[in-house]
């Protein structure tokens, strides 16, 4: 998720039969190491790097920049008044409710689990059930998805011919590759099919980017896949060459302390996904600065760049020998456009959709039974494509998936409604909202004649999810080319929109960035 969210309620009044108890509630958790402002106006910091922007992205580059290369020095500053950027943790404790309003979890690679211990979080870890099924709402019917490959054959998702043609595909009998730069749908359906495409794959893109697939490219939004054909001429003869490779290049032994996850999951923390950015706030101390607007930079007449901030103190300008800009692509286009108006262009050219995050909860016997595995609503969640006349994008099991979400006896459901194929929901009141998430439930999962759902938050992100469309790459080369040719080195980009959307890749990208600082740091010492 992208932005503040928009106000609660907005004057707007939630009908009786779903009104519900402390919709205003939201996480303002701050952890107590972020320090306050220089009481002085017009003081002056120095830093070897300022990392605008406290969401997750930034926090992790200044976490790495300390810990995998010694580079201290750091100031990150955030506009709001919190870290944590669209990660937004909620619990009622007197009730036993925990949810998330923005990322919901993220894929334990490596990288992550690496930052979630360093920051002192290896025992707040919980990973979800690597076996629990995850669901597609076909034809009025909630079916299981394959986990892998060769579990294919044997689920009613697809026909014989729709797996047929995606075994085909996948060995390289399809069309060839058109010459140019294809969108997730014109890929998907050259080398496995419609049938992938219209019941695995679009839903699948409405979950993680809340996107339209006939737009969305496939190179920048799935690069390993679009990797796969390119090396190997044919997805399965990608994934051979891959493994030959990996074989010969073994990767180095994998750091003893991180946990070791089973199978295919996802992770959160015990008391949610703002456990991390609070723990990175905490470690950094007085470097994280909150309620700090930028409000221009200036190349510095001896190296590096002077950065004005408005803080609830006064005015104060920074020193930096580099800068990263970790903040959403349209916000940094302002700020940079006195700089280059080439770099600001290409920047305000990402395409941020809205996208509403509905927090519900029903009684466990409001579930259908034909929903239930074992007497329980077990599973990651639904997904719903956009051709079966439901509005809701997915929906989330947030109680089944991880420990101590909801009380015993309720399931609480997260479900995800909006993005660039319905962004009409930016003029919905948030009762509209939520009768519409109620309304596509009570169509696949909960008895139509349940009782009504207790609606536990309602967030609106007006600009969400960064969409890596068609020619995204290029926009993004395009940035950083022009503030090369302005001689503007030290200066970079980073953020969702430059590494990916997802939250791992964030932390991905910020250990990236941090590497790509330090070199520059290491070269500047010397000029």
């Amino acid at each position: 998720m992208a932005t503040a969210a928009s106000p609660l309620l907005n004057g707007t009044r939630i009908p009786a039969r779903l009104r519900h108890r402390g919709l205003s509630v939201r996480c303002a958790a701050v952890a107590g190491g972020a320090a306050e402002a220089p009481a002085s106006t017009g003081a002056r910091l120095s830093a070897d790097c300022v990392v605008v922007g406290g969401g997750i992205s930034g926090l992790c580059t200044a976490q790495a920049l300390a810990t995998r290369h010694g580079v201290g020095d750091v100031l990150v500053t955030e506009a709001r008044a919190r870290p944590g950027g669209n990660i937004t943790t909620v619990e009622r404790p007197e009730e036993g409710y925990l949810w998330e309003e923005g990322p919901n979890s993220f894929q334990p690679s490596d990288p992550v689990l690496t930052m979630a211990v360093d920051s002192g979080l290896k025992d707040d870890l919980v990973f979800g059930d690597p076996n629990a099924p995850r669901f597609v709402l076909w034809e009025g019917k909630l079916r299981p998805v394959p986990s892998k490959p060769a579990d294919l054959p044997f689920f009613d998702l697809m026909s014989i011919p729709g797996k047929l043609r995606a075994g085909l595909g996948a060995l390289g009998i399809r069309p060839p590759p058109p010459g140019r730069e294809e969108s997730v749908e014109e890929f998907v359906r050259r080398n496995l099919g419609a049938e992938v495409f219209e019941r695995l794959i679009e839903p699948f893109c409405s979950g993680v980017y809340a996107g339209d697939p006939s737009k969305l490219s496939m190179k920048a939004a799935f690069g390993k896949v679009w990797r796969l054909e390119e090396t190997g001429g044919s997805i399965i003869g990608g994934t051979i060459k891959t493994i030959q490779e990996r074989s010969k290049n073994p990767k180095p032994p994998r750091d003893a302390r991180l946990p070791k996850p089973k199978g295919q999951t996802v992770a959160s923390f015990r008391k949610g996904l703002a456990m991390l950015p609070n723990a990175i706030t905490s470690s950094l101390g007085s470097k994280v600065k909150l309620s700090w607007k930028l409000t221009s930079i200036t190349k510095s007449d001896d190296k590096g760049y002077v950065l004005e901030y408005e803080t609830p103190e006064g005015v104060v300008s920074v020193q930096a020998k580099s800068v990263i800009m970790t903040i959403p692509s349209y916000v940094a286009s302002n700020i940079l456009r006195p700089l280059s108006s080439d770099a600001a262009d290409a920047l305000s050219r990402f395409y941020y959709p809205p996208v509403a995050a509905v927090t519900v909860s029903y009684p466990k016997e409001a579930i259908r039974k034909e929903c239930l595995i074992d007497g329980e609503l077990q599973g990651f969640g639904q997904l719903h494509p956009r051709s079966q006349g439901v509005e809701t994008l997915g929906t989330i099991y947030s109680s089944s998936l991880f420990p101590n979400r909801a009380p015993d006896g309720r399931v609480l459901l997260l479900n995800y409604i909006g993005g660039a194929t319905n962004t009409g929901i930016v003029s919905k009141t948030e009762s509209e909202l939520v009768e519409a998430v109620d309304r596509d439930l009570r169509k696949m999962l909960i008895n139509s004649t349940a009782v009504d759902p207790l609606v536990l938050g309602v967030r609106v992100w007006p600009q969400a999810i960064p969409q890596f469309l068609v020619g995204h790459l290029d926009l993004l080369e395009a940035a950083k080319a022009a503030l090369d040719r302005g001689g503007y080195d030290g200066l970079f980009l980073g953020g969702n929109y430059v590494a990916g959307v997802a939250l791992g890749r964030c932390v991905e990208g910020a250990y990236e960035s941090a590497s790509q600082i330090s070199d520059f740091l290491t070269k500047y010492a010397y000029k």
